[in-house]
């Protein structure tokens, strides 16, 4: 589905703890996430941190939106 959006004109990011899977299904654009039972944050942390982390894992998801790519993009996040 993924691959249709993206020949329909619309750019899609897909999030992602397993991104091997997320390669083989042919997202065009792959953010990692943390893990399955919370992807984008971690509650063994303070919930500042987790408010950091999520900010700047959907900050770098809608940055690979406004990024022009040729191949299947793995983009870089702080850990």
């Amino acid at each position: 589905m993924v691959k249709e959006f993206e020949k329909a004109g619309f750019p899609v990011v897909q999030m992602a703890n397993l991104v091997p899977v997320a390669k083989t299904v042919g997202a065009n654009r792959i953010v990692p996430t943390i893990s399955i039972p919370y992807p984008l944050g971690d509650p063994a942390t303070s919930k500042e941190e987790q408010w950091k982390l999520r900010y700047h894992r959907v900050g770098v998801a809608l940055d690979s939106l406004a990024t022009d790519i040729k191949e299947q993009t793995v983009f870089k996040v702080k850990l």
